[in-house]
C-alpha cells in the first residue's frame, strides 16, 4: 500500500499546476473550460481571489437599490468548480522568470504571504475603478464595483434621507437638509447612468417611510467629462436615455469635470460649488495595478496580448478579460490598426472560454484557437419599466428593453441556482411593499475606492488597519 501510495505521489507530483490569478468573468470561464476538457489527472488547477465568489457586477445597481439580494448574484466559486483548489487572498507579485506568484492571504489575523508555483499561468485580475488626481476624491468618492460598495451605498443614501428628515426648520437645518439630499455621481456610463436613474425610481417606491421628505426633494447630479450618456450604446441612445433622465428631473452636466472635493462638499470645472455628503465615482474602470507592476508591454493601460491571448515573450503564460489588450479581430480596424476589445463582461467571458481551451491545448489536448467575437450589443437598466438596450445592433427602448436587458441578465449568469434567485427578487419586487430598511453593515472607511476594491499594497493596508 505504501508503494502505491509513494506512485500516486509521484504522478501529482509531476503533474503541471495551471495557476489562474483572479476569479472574475474571464478566470471563472477559463476554469471551466479547463475542468470540462482536462482529465483530472492531467494538471492541477488552482485558482487565486480575494472571495469565494464570482461577483456579477452588471445587477450591482440593483443591489444598491434593494431590488436584488447581494448574495443572489455571487455565484460560489467551490459549488461551479469543483476540481480547482481556491487559494483566498490577492496576488501582490508574480516572477515570471521563476514560475511563481506571491500571495497575500485575505482576512485579518492570516499568516505572512506565501509563494505558489506555476506551470502554466493565466492572468486575469480583471479591473478597478479608475481613480484620477483630484484633491479628496479618494477620501470622499464611493464607487460601485463591490458588493461591499453597493450594500454600503444603499445604506448611505437611507441614512442621509433620515438625517435630512430630522433638520429643524430654521436656516442652518434648511442648508444642512439641502446638502443632505445632493446625490453627485460622477460618470454617465453605465455605473453613473443607470444607479442614478434606478435609484432616483426606487426612492420613490419608498417615499412613504419618511414624513417631511419626499423623492422629488432629492436633488440629483450627473457629471461626465464626456459630451454624451452612455456612449457604449451609441448617440440616438444615448440620447434618449438623457432625455429620460432630464423628464425625471436629474441635473445632468456634460463636458464638465470634478476639480476637488471635501466632507462638505464638490467643486465642478464650470465654477459650480454643491454641498452634498454622496459622492458617487463610476469613471470607467483601467486594468488591475498588478498589471502595472509585471514590467510588461501594455496598450491602453491594459497587459498586451496576442490573438490567441498569450503573452508575447513569456512561455506559459496568457492574460485575458478587462486586464488585458485583446486585439479585436471580429471589429472593423480603424486604419491598419486592430482596436482591442472593450472591457465588458461580455468579451471577457468569452475570452475566459477561449483561454482555457488555448492552456489545456498547451497541454496536449485539443488545439488552439484566436479570439474572435462580434459584440451581441449591451445594455442598460433604468429603472422601472425603463431601459435602453442594442441586441444585435438593434435599438431599443422602454418595456422592450426591460424585458430584453432581464432576459440578457438571467442568461449571463452563469449558475442555475443564481438565476431562479434573482428571477424571484424581481418577482416579489412586483407583487410585495418594496424594501426599506437600513442595515447599516458596512462601515464608511471600509467603502473607500482603494480599499473596497483591493488597490492598497500590504504596507498601505498594515498601516490603515
Amino acid at each position: 500500500m505504501s508503494g502505491i501510495l509513494r506512485e500516486a505521489e509521484r504522478d501529482e507530483a509531476r503533474r503541471p499546476q495551471v495557476v489562474v490569478v483572479g476569479g472574475g468573468f474571464a478566470g471563472f470561464y477559463a476554469l471551466r473550460a479547463l475542468q470540462r476538457r482536462l482529465p483530472p489527472d492531467a494538471a492541477d488547477l488552482v485558482l487565486v481571489n480575494p472571495t469565494d465568489y464570482l461577483l456579477y457586477s452588471p445587477l450591482l445597481p440593483e443591489v444598491a437599490t434593494g431590488v436584488v439580494e447581494a448574495r443572489h448574484i455571487a455565484v460560489s466559486l467551490r459549488r461551479a468548480l469543483p476540481r480547482v483548489r481556491l487559494v483566498l487572498g490577492r496576488v501582490s507579485d508574480i516572477d515570471l522568470a521563476g514560475h511563481a506568484v506571491t500571495v497575500q492571504p485575505a482576512g485579518p489575523g492570516v499568516p505572512s504571504a506565501t509563494a505558489l508555483h506555476w506551470d502554466r499561468l493565466a492572468l486575469t485580475p480583471g479591473s478597478v475603478t479608475r481613480q484620477l488626481p483630484i484633491p479628496g476624491v479618494a477620501e470622499q468618492a464611493r464607487g460601485l464595483k463591490t458588493l461591499v460598495e453597493a450594500v454600503f451605498l444603499r445604506d448611505h443614501l437611507l441614512a442621509q434621507l433620515d438625517l435630512a428628515d430630522a433638520e429643524p426648520d430654521t436656516p442652518a437645518g434648511r442648508a444642512e437638509r439641502t446638502a443632505l439630499l445632493t446625490v453627485v455621481a460622477v460618470g454617465a456610463g453605465y455605473t453613473g447612468t443607470e444607479l442614478v436613474a434606478q435609484t432616483q425610481r426606487w426612492l420613490r417606491t419608498i417615499e412613504r417611510r419618511w414624513s417631511r421628505t419626499g423623492a422629488d426633494d432629492v436633488r440629483w447630479v450627473l457629471v461626465d467629462a464626456a459630451p454624451m450618456v452612455l456612449p457604449e450604446l451609441g448617440p440616438d441612445l444615448g440620447r434618449r436615455a438623457l432625455a429620460l433622465l432630464r423628464r425625471r428631473g436629474v441635473d445632468v452636466r456634460l463636458g464638465v469635470r470634478v476639480e476637488s472635493a471635501d466632507e462638505h462638499s464638490v467643486r465642478l470645472s464650470d465654477g459650480t460649488i454643491l454641498a452634498t455628503r454622496t459622492l458617487v465615482w463610476g469613471v470607467g474602470v483601467t486594468a488591475h495595478p498588478l498589471v502595472g507592476r509585471l514590467g510588461l508591454p501594455t496598450r491602453g493601460g491594459r497587459l498586451a496580448v496576442d490573438a490567441e491571448l498569450a503573452i508575447p515573450g513569456v512561455p506559459g503564460a496568457w492574460s485575458a478579460g478587462d486586464a488585458a489588450a485583446v486585439p479585436d479581430l471580429a471589429a472593423r480596424p480603424r486604419d491598419v490598426r486592430v482596436p482591442d476589445t472593450p472591457p465588458t463582461a461580455q468579451h471577457a467571458q468569452r475570452q475566459g472560454k477561449v483561454l482555457g481551451r488555448n492552456i489545456a491545448a498547451d497541454l496536449g489536448i485539443g488545439t488552439a484557437r484566436r479570439y474572435r467575437h462580434k459584440d451581441l450589443g449591451l445594455v442598460a437598466d433604468l429603472g422601472g419599466w425603463d431601459a435602453v438596450a442594442k441586441p444585435l445592433g438593434v435599438p431599443l427602448t422602454g418595456p422592450p428593453a426591460k424585458v430584453v436587458t432581464r432576459a440578457y441578465h438571467l442568461y449571463a449568469l452563469p449558475a442555475m441556482a443564481n438565476r431562479v434567485r434573482v428571477a424571484t427578487d424581481w418577482l416579489f419586487q412586483t407583487v410585495l411593499p418594496p424594501e426599506s430598511t437600513q442595515l447599516s453593515v458596512v462601515r464608511p472607511e471600509d467603502a473607500r475606492l482603494a480599499w473596497a476594491q483591493g488597490t492598497l499594497t500590504a504596507e498601505e493596508e498594515r498601516s490603515t488597519a
